[in-house]
């Protein structure tokens, strides 16, 4: 693996605050995160997430290099993408599913960054952005996990992404951590 690409939306701070605080200082893999937020408001993901990760966590500026062990999210307004060079790339291209950052478009770009080295995961949301990046990660090769929809605030986005992307394993949170460990143990 060499990268991790997490999208939510509906119930993301939860769902995140159980995943992301539990990667231990000196993960190998970098951690791209697309939450749904509204246009026009300043995020405070970045802040809020520094302050609780062992990780270094930061809003993604564009033609940033992407470093090992680090928690970077899409700006409002903005979709980010991987670049084949290992660089974000952020884009006003039209929204997906009305969002802007859009997963799909984070989950397209890493599957064509990263082929196979690369672990998508689709938290609880409202709609079905997601599903179609999903299924390009797991068409390029790459591990692909969904939120047990049981489990999650809104279960449309794990629905949307389970009935798309077949071979995505259904996990729970804490299920997703063990493999999201494993993956930067093995990297």
């Amino acid at each position: 693996m060499r990268a991790v690409a997490i999208g939510a939306s509906a119930g993301a701070i939860h769902a995140l605050l159980r995943i992301l605080p539990a990667l231990p200082s000196g993960y190998a893999l970098p951690v791209l995160a697309v939450v749904h937020v509204p246009p026009g408001r300043k995020s405070e993901l970045a802040g809020l997430f520094a302050g609780k990760c062992r990780l270094p966590v930061r809003e993604a500026e564009d033609k940033e290099p992407i470093e090992p062990g680090t928690v970077y999210f899409a700006p409002p307004d903005y979709h980010m993408l991987v670049e084949a060079g290992g660089t974000i790339s952020l884009s006003t291209e039209e929204p997906v599913f009305f969002s802007r950052p859009s997963i799909d478009v984070l989950f397209e770009s890493a599957a064509d960054a990263y082929g196979p080295d690369l672990m998508g995961v689709v938290l609880t949301g409202a709609n079905e952005d997601g599903a179609r990046g999903l299924k390009a990660v797991g068409e390029a090769g790459g591990r692909v996990f969904v939120q047990d929809p049981a489990t999650a605030y809104a279960r449309a986005m794990p629905d949307a992404a389970l009935a798309v992307c077949g071979q995505a394993r259904m996990l729970s949170l804490d299920g997703i951590v063990e493999c999201l460990i494993e993956a930067g143990h093995a990297a």
